[in-house]
């Protein structure tokens, strides 16, 4: 069987009952689809027979070689940036497809794909008038972290940490939905108040990190149109501008309010899954914790940029918190340090 059997609700999260049974149809798996590549309901078969979670993570790895050619080649290390909007919703989507081929209740698990797209269309939107998805685009962070890596170095940080880690770690945080699905195939409930709360949840975050993606959009074209013309947007002050970085509406309160909200997605999710086992903690909760690592890793690093790019960067730094607010840290739209002309945000 692909899916284990579950005797309680717990079991649902025993890793040596849900995982470890099924890790050789990962080396079995390459075989048996390039043995049947031209035959559809042979593929249909060895997509029901394999565990979902063995399958997702399969075609992580598959994505690994193509990531890392497409870098080299190109020396843009931003192909992993450009599907980090999407892969997460695709095994949320995986998980939830095998679970319509098998019979298992998908209400929850519907929901959940339903948020997961919303989570996607607004990343990637924000991703691609950024100039994301543009010809040659690639996160500055790369160019710059190459100033302090030689050549072989960096090859060898593509190999295992940008192609390799980035990939497999958009599978592993959504493992929580695996859980959700075997939850869903050993009893059937009805969705209850706590899904709608954790969905709820979910949407709320999606929406906070949408409205933080705004506020940073306006202020930096705000300031770009500035520096082109020296004429102060409607709705921006001339000292706000000059400091450079947004500290404005959510930034006041949080350095990176949209990296805190996406973060708090994948740990709802989580907890949604510790929820419907009727658990404390799961081993899936490894995925939203590599996550956490990672973003306060990259938030540190954009931060050693910021400061040394704006002089004030420092004391904004210790007026808010970088993820959540803190007291006592003084205003963090600097409104306390001068008192803008009222006639500049006409």
């Amino acid at each position: 069987m692909a899916l284990p059997v579950i005797k309680s609700i717990a079991d649902c999260t025993d890793f040596t009952i849900t995982v470890l049974p099924y890790v050789s149809q990962l080396y079995e798996l390459p075989q048996q689809i390039f043995q049947n590549i031209t035959d559809p309901q042979a593929l249909k078969t060895i997509y029901i027979s394999t565990n979902p979670l063995i399958s997702a993570f399969a075609f992580s790895l598959f994505l690994f070689p193509i990531f890392l050619v497409v870098s080299e080649v190109n020396k843009n290390y931003s192909q992993v940036d450009r599907c980090w909007s999407l892969l997460p919703t695709v095994y949320n989507a995986h998980f939830t497809a095998y679970a319509h081929a098998t019979g298992v209740s998908t209400r929850r698990l519907d929901t959940l794909l339903v948020l997961s797209t919303i989570w996607s269309a607004r990343l990637t939107y924000n991703y691609w008038r950024k100039g994301g998805y543009s010809v040659g685009s690639e996160d500055y962070r790369w160019e710059v972290l190459r100033e302090y890596i030689n050549a072989p170095l960096f090859f060898v940080f593509n190999v295992i940490f940008i192609s390799l880690a980035q990939s497999v770690l958009l599978f592993i945080v959504t493992t929580p939905t695996y859980v959700l699905l075997l939850a869903a195939n050993s009893t059937v409930m009805p969705f209850p108040l706590a899904d709608m709360v954790f969905s709820r949840a979910l949407g709320g975050m999606i929406f906070l990190a949408y409205w933080a993606d705004g506020q940073q959009w306006n202020f930096q074209e705000a300031k770009k149109e500035y520096q082109k013309t020296a004429k102060v947007p409607s709705g921006f002050h001339q000292e706000d501008l000059d400091l450079g970085f947004n500290h404005l509406g959510l930034w006041a309160w949080s350095r990176h309010p949209n990296f805190a909200a996406e973060q708090s997605v994948w740990i709802v999710l989580y907890a949604w899954s510790c929820w419907a086992t009727q658990t404390y903690y799961n081993w899936t909760g490894i995925g939203a914790l590599a996550y956490l690592i990672l973003f306060q890793a990259s938030t540190w690093f954009t931060e050693l940029i910021s400061a040394k790019k704006y002089p004030e960067y420092k004391e904004y730094q210790q007026r808010v918190g970088k993820f959540l607010p803190f007291p006592g840290g003084g205003p963090g739209d600097f409104s306390d340090k001068w008192k803008p002309n009222s006639a500049e945000a006409k």
